[in-house]
């Protein structure tokens, strides 16, 4: 079984060059779980699977990376094939976070009669949660205001950190069997994105070499970071990823 990475989008919100950042776990070359939905990305991945995703995570409610939602909404509450189908694994302190900036514009559709969520399956998720037989984690990062943002891991493979500040308490206990980082990191830091700098003074070694660098403000920027040393993301890059550790489930 192959896993790969396949980045839609690497940029910060003023990078459109770049694409909204937004990527999709692949499992023998189809999509498996996609992260966030801004719009760039979303056309991006439209564009390259010839369909909307299935099944998706949010990290945060910032617009970047949830401004594809109504177009996510229109095509699965139109297709009676799958309406209420797609699965949408959201963190539960964000579910009132995307019904206040996304779901609750008065009558979704003109004609009324119809919910945001009568589109989707929602399942709100906390620590962790299972998809397609694999439990994947969910943790806290740093960015703009406490519990508003969130990282997911599929262990053994790959982290996605979302949006944050360095999170190294964070990451020792989320990445460490050896996955991929994919981080959040620009050529400087402010206080809710982090700069190299940043990530140098927390991170050691080791982790920062296993880090796949995103989130960046431009072309050059991305190539200044190549230049330090690290491995930096770019739009429409696929990445191999190492298998999944299954978890052992307990039978009676």
């Amino acid at each position: 079984m192959t896993w790969r990475l396949r980045l839609h989008g690497v940029g910060n919100a003023s990078a459109v060059e770049l694409g909204s950042a937004m990527a999709t776990l692949e499992r023998d070359g189809e999509p498996w779980l996609t992260v966030d939905c801004g719009g760039e990305g979303l056309t991006a991945f439209l564009a390259h699977y010839g369909h909307m995703p299935e099944a998706l995570f949010l990290t945060h409610a910032h617009m970047d990376h949830i401004a594809g939602f109504e177009r996510l909404f229109v095509a699965h509450y139109f297709d009676e094939a799958r309406r209420g189908k797609p699965r949408l694994y959201i963190p539960a302190p964000l579910v009132p976070l995307l019904q206040q900036r996304v779901a609750d514009y008065p009558n979704v559709l003109a004609e009324g009669g119809v919910n945001f969520w009568d589109a989707f399956q929602l399942v709100p998720v906390s620590g962790h949660f299972w998809h397609r037989g694999l439990r994947l984690e969910v943790f806290a990062t740093r960015h703009h205001w406490p519990d508003t943002s969130f990282g997911l891991r599929l262990p053994g493979s790959a982290v996605w950190t979302g949006d944050t500040r360095p999170i190294p308490e964070a990451l020792a206990k989320y990445a460490d069997q050896g996955e991929l980082i994919a981080h959040d990191c620009a050529l400087h830091g402010n206080p809710s994105h982090s700069g190299i700098e940043d990530l140098e003074r927390e991170y050691p070694p080791e982790l920062l070499n296993r880090c796949l660098l995103y989130h960046y403000a431009s072309q050059e920027e991305g190539d200044a970071l190549a230049a330090r040393g690290y491995r930096v993301g770019r739009p429409g890059e696929v990445v191999d990823l190492a298998e999944p550790i299954v978890p052992q489930v307990p039978t009676a």
